[in-house]
């Protein structure tokens, strides 16, 4: 850390999100590597220390010894006025070095409305926002996550964009650039013509966008023969042979998850027409009992952790979960370590499960029914029913839980208003299970909570093309299903309508709202992923001065053979599936799930270990 960094910190909250030093942290002789990558967390340090993608990142790149990876973080808003105060310019935590001064930039985009954090971290870092501005001296400004998968509004303020899982695909990047640098060869300009080949690597400089009138797309074109035309998201084949660190940097100060986290599989067999997570990480690829088993016990020995989670779009979709839980529970009760199962379906809650969990310290457990009425549950394909749900309480009841929470969400295609007070409803039903089954517990009573999301048409979803509800149709909505709440155990909460309006629009954007997040940036916009820091009229105001109707991306249904701005990228499931799948929710019809029968998506091209389906997912002709 250098001096002016140590003065500032006597004079800012939680100095610890800044001061380094951590025990697991990497160090390297600057000198002795042949590239720096700076890892960006575009949210404060308690958030992206807690994120997984960050440390296994952090790890792999950091395995090779001509790579020194390190990690930087968005500086809280008392943090940024010593800075600019002072002109101290965004740091990296390992080494305190200027970001600037690195070869390459690499912001995670996890959420759309982290946007503006990124605009501010370059400003921060002396680095220009726009792309085309940036001269040989500044880094190659890199994307990943899951908000690349439609990189479009952001497209001008990268260089470029890693699709898909990046264990190998940001090695290879780097490996790149140090080998056109060693050769003599190193301009932007041919590093990124060269890196536009690596499967996976998006360059947006190299595809010229042409619209309609009307403002739809027209066409977008590769600048260059050797351009792809799509670009197509990478994976890790085989989970088995994917990088896991075997030690983390352990924070001076508390995180939002101070635990061990043991990544069980990725992609799901569920097909919720809503869900974008469920669909852009396919295929299924699942890790064996005796690689986790090991992960988590050397993790364990590294870490001290009391805390285990078993992390997945849906745990109780791991073919081996039972083998999995009981051999970690031999060695976890004896030493006080907790077992954490989110993400528990309703559909395979059973006692098994919940005398695993049992352990968690916790009154509470969380399911997701999506939908008040098993008519809206067939339209979105989550494939559960009231009698699961039922189940799932009872057990919950039954194994000492008094407090339930329940995820739904409004605004879904084709719903009425029998739907949204089918949520009442249903809550009030959990609620009379309790007291109809043998739970009573003196001095206490069962609490349901109900947390109600909007509706947000996301790409790469068989509902993308959607429109997202008016803010007085949302807030319409909000009110009615308050007043159909009666229940005196039903607490209901519901998300602000405001920020999901202006996460549509990020989220299904094109090229064009770069003019608005520039000016957002210019006016000082931070950390809107924050509610006390989001201010829904000012972000009116941003569209209004940069000629942005953010209705035509929010409110409006697009076209199904409309250009949209994330065709550039294969996601590896179909269009054709995705609109196969948008007529079957209009019919409500359901899909089973992968392992029941394939359905076709196309996802299984991408290669992996295939553990969909029983007949080992062959695709549909």
């Amino acid at each position: 850390m250098n001096e002016k960094v140590a003065a500032l910190l006597k004079s800012v909250t939680k100095p610890g999100r800044y001061s380094g030093g951590e025990y697991g942290e990497v160090q390297k002789d600057k000198h002795a590597v042949s590239a720096r990558f700076a890892f960006a967390f575009p949210d404060t340090y308690e958030i992206g220390m807690s994120n997984l993608g960050m440390r296994i990142l952090y790890g792999a790149l950091n395995a090779r010894p001509d790579i020194w990876c390190e990690r930087v973080f968005a500086p809280w808003v008392d943090m940024q006025e010593k800075m600019r105060e002072y002109g101290v310019p965004l740091f990296a935590h390992e080494s305190g070095d200027p970001v600037r001064e690195f070869d390459i930039l690499g912001f995670t985009l996890q959420y759309e409305m982290c946007y503006t954090t990124v605009l501010q971290m370059l400003r921060l870092a002396g680095i220009p926002i726009r792309a085309a501005e940036r001269g040989e001296e500044d880094p190659i400004v890199i994307g990943g996550g899951p908000c690349t998968y439609n990189p479009e509004p952001v497209a001008d303020f990268f260089d470029c964009f890693s699709i898909g899982e990046g264990e190998e695909n940001l090695v290879e990047f780097a490996e790149l650039l140090i080998k056109m640098k060693k050769e003599g060869g190193f301009t932007r300009e041919k590093f990124l013509r060269e890196a536009a080949k690596i499967e996976g690597i998006y360059v947006p400089s190299l595809y010229d966008v042409a619209y309609h009138d009307d403002g739809t797309i027209a066409c977008v074109t590769p600048r260059f023969p050797d351009v792809p035309r799509t670009v197509k998201k990478r994976i890790m084949p085989d989970m088995d042979k994917a990088f896991f660190p075997e030690k983390v940097v352990m924070p001076y100060i508390e995180t939002v998850h101070d635990r061990i986290m043991l990544e069980v599989y990725r992609g799901c067999i569920r097909g919720c027409r809503f869900c974008q997570a469920g669909m852009i990480y396919r295929p299924v690829r699942e890790k064996t009992p005796e690689v986790l088993q090991k992960q988590a016990r050397t993790l364990y020995d590294a870490t001290g952790y009391e805390e285990i989670s078993l992390t997945s779009l849906s745990i109780s979709d791991y073919t081996r979960l039972e083998e999995l839980t009981c051999g970690l529970l031999e060695w976890t009760d004896r030493n006080m370590v907790s077992l954490s199962l989110p993400s528990l379906r309703v559909d395979s809650f059973g006692e098994e499960l919940m005398k695993k969990v049992a352990s968690v310290r916790s009154s509470s457990l969380t399911f997701a029914p999506e939908a008040g009425t098993q008519r809206l549950r067939d339209v979105i394909n989550k494939n559960v029913t009231e009698a699961d749900l039922m189940h799932a309480v009872n057990v919950a009841y039954g194994g000492g839980k008094t407090a339930v929470k329940l995820y739904f969400m409004e605004g879904l295609p084709t719903e009425t208003a029998d739907d949204l007070a089918g949520i009442a409803e249903l809550a009030s039903r959990v609620v009379d299970e309790y007291y109809r089954g043998p739970y009573r517990q003196k001095g206490r009573s069962p609490q349901v909570t109900i947390s109600v999301s909007c509706f947000i048409p996301k790409p790469f979803t068989p509902f993308q093309w959607e429109a997202q509800d008016t803010m007085e149709m949302l807030a319409e909505k909000q009110a009615y299903l308050g007043s159909k709440v009666t229940d005196r155990h039903v607490r209901y909460t519901h998300h602000d309508a405001r920020v999901s309006r202006i996460e549509a629009v990020l989220a299904r954007g094109n090229r064009r709202l770069a003019a608005a997040l520039e000016l957002a940036a210019d006016e000082g916009f931070c950390f809107d992923a924050w509610d006390e820091f989001f201010d829904y009229d000012r972000w009116l105001s941003v569209f209004a001065r940069t000629g942005i109707d953010p209705a035509f991306f929010a409110n409006r249904a697009m076209g199904l053979d409309e250009i949209l701005p994330w065709d550039i990228i294969d996601c590896g499931v179909t269009k054709e599936f995705f609109k196969r799948e948008r007529a079957r929710a209009y019919a409500g019809k359901t899909t089973p799930n992968c392992r029941e029968q394939c359905s076709g998506c196309g996802a299984n091209r991408l290669g992996g270990v295939r553990v969909c389906c029983p007949a080992g997912c062959k695709e549909k002709k």
